[in-house]
């Protein structure tokens, strides 16, 4: 055993043992407890960030010790290959994204192996290759017969110049991202998963996963949306539309229905398309709604913009004539593309009746009264009892509902609806790094799905994309096709699938990744799934997350997996932040300066008082803790930090720093001090090692200080037991370690029973710390001459017996306020222990003159008297 702590040799050679020994690759073992431990499998991007580390290392040490619990676990790993930044950078660099991805792949493995990850790699899936998305294809075609996949027009934004469509996030200020081209709102077919079909379960099922957070099921409630309310038919005017028919609405507040003073469409309404027949200003207007972005986000904080029509609809019960407005914060896409407003009890309709002077009339008596002067006040918006509304005054909320349900029924002009929030899940992209769509288009048979046999569509991986669309709508060799049903000329559709669908089911194809006779092995998949423990980004709370289990209920509806949901338990870790250091330019942006490059000074309480950068040793402003990034240039390279401490001190910092679901603060004395407490933990084991291993421990003769050393390790056993493997707080696990190893420091070593004492405690510390920080523990563990790899050892036992104390210290208070000390028999009664507190002599003085009104006996704790 080398007298120095050696990462880079220590990490090297357990890493070596376990590809050696494979030990871990895992297969099915019946009758053996499983664990499927899964951390959210990363995008190439060319290089790890310490977000990556971070949530690697927290699956792992989960994976670890599950191990060390005797189960069978699986920690598998693979890539979400397929995406816009592989086609980014195919642009900017000329290289195709095939190439540039499996570069990157290549170089992220190297770098996620050099952490020490018990992961096993013969079950690594990429979602580029066609091995992969073959089956993903075979689904779509399954379901796209069954009807649970459609084709329709959606709305998108449309870039015309690159041809393309844009996410919302890539409208800036209207325009596109790339090519700066004013952007248009466009009505193309798109394929849809009719996610809708599944929305009750989605929601209903959520009750069942007792092991995720509640935030993020919170957040999955919201998103799909559920809510009750009416459907309510507006009749057109025949004088001012022309022709007979009816405007639909869907409102949760039909209660309100009295206060309806106009209604809104959206740009694409079929009543906005009449109204701009013959009036430019308006035709104007909706061609600019359709230049705005798609996203309810986006229509929420936009400015609330507006056109009349001189078109009408008909009040469904008072018959009185409403305006119809064309309205930019209106959706198509939600409900049914109308709202009827109710200016005083909607912010959103109040805000726009205030700007075009529209009548504002109250219906609801709320806590602010029977008027809604302006400024709008939150409590317009409550239920309460109807005013102004004829034959409904008086009534609740749930009465009024109901009568009004009734009086629209009887007039076939109304009825009760539930709705969901969401929507059919839009999965057509037109990009050219993508699964390729499996449906051929023959103008004789329409859209046809590509047969098994002919299965997978291969994307070819030689295009360099040039960003004007997607080059394989201008490659014939690959739409050129004939139609599989009646052998005419047809054409291949050349849209590629939504990323999100790859990332939705890749957690099944790790159950039998080699399996080539179907999407996943059924025996294989219902062995593993579902996941035991699932580790991610909060930021993945809502669509990734509802995309996979909605993909699981696809597959159980399939027979392809038994289980209703994928993840049994969700752990979301927080990010890793870091402080950010900048100059402000002369132009008003800021210049952002990496913290190694930057020079700190501290007062004498170690508080930062200023920053300087070291090239110029001139000043740069603080600019506060923020998520590693790039566009802060506060990042970390985990490689060198990997490089410098080695992985085992990465690990232990990043465990360490914080709670796996708080965030981390990057911190490069945090760094040192994990790596301080590795070398504290190798020199004493140095130096047991080197004076011999010791015979026996005999734990019946133990004295007093021995069994002090004994009940240390086993508290620390019981802790850590309780912190990784209940609540997994890794950090207060670790503190543990560390109290117990200023124990063992300075424990006696006089004797063989004091070395057999310190044995076990070493032993102790290399299982405690296993998962944490695997390579050294493993050469520890060999050093300590014990059989077998340390990831075979079980988890050690607390023997109770060993917590078992004879006496106990507790502190003594007078007032809430520390005054001495007592040493008591462990099974002293209360009035005992309550009788030595008295006795003391420091007691005695400080309660001198006072009457004790009572006495407080914590059990094993403290004594509290209160005197006054």
């Amino acid at each position: 055993m080398h007298e120095q702590y050696q990462p880079r040799e220590i990490e090297a050679a357990a890493q070596s043992h376990w590809d050696a020994q494979k030990s871990f690759v895992v297969s099915e073992q019946p009758g053996k407890d499983t664990f499927y431990c899964l951390s959210m499998f990363p995008y190439p991007s060319g290089k790890l960030h310490m977000g990556h580390v971070r949530n690697y290392t927290i699956g792992d040490v989960i994976a670890r010790y599950q191990r060390m619990q005797g189960k069978n676990v699986l920690q598998p790993m693979g890539w979400d290959a397929f995406g816009m930044p592989a086609e980014n950078a195919a642009m900017k660099n000329q290289v195709a994204p095939a190439k540039w991805t499996y570069e990157n792949i290549a170089y992220m493995k190297t770098q996620l192996q050099s952490l020490g990850l018990a992961v096993d790699w013969t079950r690594e899936v990429t979602t580029c290759k066609p091995d992969y998305y073959r089956w993903e294809q075979w689904l779509f075609t399954r379901l796209f017969q069954k009807g649970v996949i459609y084709r329709k027009n959606g709305s998108v934004n449309w870039d015309p110049v690159d041809q393309t469509v844009l996410a919302n996030e890539q409208v800036i200020d209207g325009r596109g991202w790339r090519s700066g081209a004013l952007i248009e709102k466009r009505e193309i077919p798109m394929y849809y998963f009719k996610i809708t079909a599944y929305a009750e379960e989605l929601l209903s099922s959520l009750d069942d996963l007792d092991g995720w957070p509640e935030q993020v099921k919170t957040m999955q409630r919201n998103w799909i949306g559920k809510s009750r309310g009416m459907e309510i038919s507006f009749p057109y005017d025949v004088a001012s539309v022309g022709s007979p028919g009816q405007m639909k609405v869907f409102t949760t507040r039909p209660d309100t229905l009295m206060g309806a003073t106009y209604v809104a469409v959206a740009a694409e309404h079929p009543l906005a398309t009449l109204a701009a027949q013959n009036n430019p200003e308006l035709q104007a207007f909706i061609d600019e709604c359709k230049r705005g972005g798609v996203a309810e986000a986006d229509i929420a904080t936009q400015e609330k913009k507006g056109l009349a029509t001189s078109l009408r609809v008909t009040h469904p019960l008072t018959g009185e004539l409403l305006p119809v407005w064309v309205a930019n914060y209106v959706l198509m896409n939600y409900g049914e593309g109308a709202v009827m407003a109710v200016p005083a009890h909607d912010e959103r309709d109040f805000a726009f009746a205030g700007k075009y002077g529209l009548p504002i009339q109250p219906v609801i008596r709320t806590s602010a009264g029977d008027a809604t002067p302006a400024p709008w006040q939150d409590a317009y918006a409550e239920h309460g009892q109807l005013i102004n509304s004829g034959d409904f005054d008086g009534l609740d909320f749930d009465g009024a509902f109901d009568a009004i349900e009734v009086a629209l029924q009887r007039k076939s002009l109304g009825q009760a609806r539930t709705q969901f929030r969401l929507r059919d899940w839009g999965i057509s992209r037109q990009r050219y790094w993508g699964c390729p769509i499996p449906i051929i288009h023959c103008d004789t048979c329409g859209d046809v799905p590509v047969p098994e046999d002919q299965l997978p569509v291969v994307l070819p991986e030689d295009v360099v994309p040039d960003g004007a669309g997607s080059p394989l709508a201008r490659m014939p060799e690959f739409y050129q096709c004939q139609c599989p049903t009646c052998g005419a000329p047809a054409r291949r559709e050349t849209d590629t699938m939504d990323t999100f669908v790859e990332s939705s089911w890749y957690y099944a194809r790790y159950a039998s990744p080699q399996y080539s006779g179907g999407m996943v092995d059924p025996a294989a998949a219902n062995h593993w799934l579902p996941v035991d423990q699932y580790i991610g980004g909060i930021e993945h709370a809502i669509l990734h997350l509802l995309y996979a289990r909605f993909f699981h209920k696809l597959m159980r509806d399939e027979g392809l997996v038994s289980s209703d949901e994928p993840f049994r338990n969700l752990l979301t870790q927080g990010m890793v932040v870091a402080e950010t250091y900048y100059r402000t330019l002369d132009n008003g942006g800021k210049d952002w300066f990496n913290p190694a490059d930057v020079e700190l000074e501290r007062d004498a309480k170690a508080k930062v008082i200023s920053a300087r950068l070291k090239s110029d040793g001139l000043p740069v402003e603080i600019g506060g803790t923020e998520k590693m990034s790039k566009s802060k240039n506060n990042g970390v390279d985990p490689q060198s930090m990997i490089d410098q401490y080695g992985a085992d001190t990465c690990r232990l910092f990043m465990m360490f720093a914080s709670p796996p679901d708080m965030s981390c603060e990057w911190s490069d004395s945090g760094v040192e001090g994990a790596n301080r407490f590795l070398r504290r933990v190798w020199r004493l084991a140095h130096s047991h090692v080197s004076a011999g291993l010791p015979g026996a421990l005999e734990v019946a003769s133990l004295d007093d200080n021995q069994k002090a050393v004994r009940r240390a390790i086993h508290l620390a056993i019981r802790q850590a037991s309780t912190d990784v493997g209940q609540h997994h707080k890794f950090n207060t696990a670790i503190a543990q370690v560390m109290t117990l190893m200023n124990v063992l420091e300075k424990a006696s070593t006089a004797s063989e029973q004091d070395r057999a004492l310190l044995q076990e405690g070493l032993q102790t510390v290399a299982l405690l710390l296993a998962p944490i920080t695997p390579h050294i523990c493993h050469v520890l563990w060999q050093q300590l001459g014990m059989s077998g790899a340390v990831i075979d050892a079980q988890w050690p036992q607390v023997d109770e017996s060993a917590l078992a104390q004879d006496s106990l210290v507790l502190v003594v208070q007078v007032n809430g306020k520390l005054r001495g000390q007592i040493e008591v028999a462990a099974t002293a009664s209360r009035e005992a222990v309550e009788a030595e507190a008295r006795a003391n002599e420091n007691v005695q003085r400080f309660t001198e003159g006072l009457s004790i009104r009572k006495v407080i006996v914590v059990p094993g704790k403290l004594v509290n008297i209160v005197a006054s």
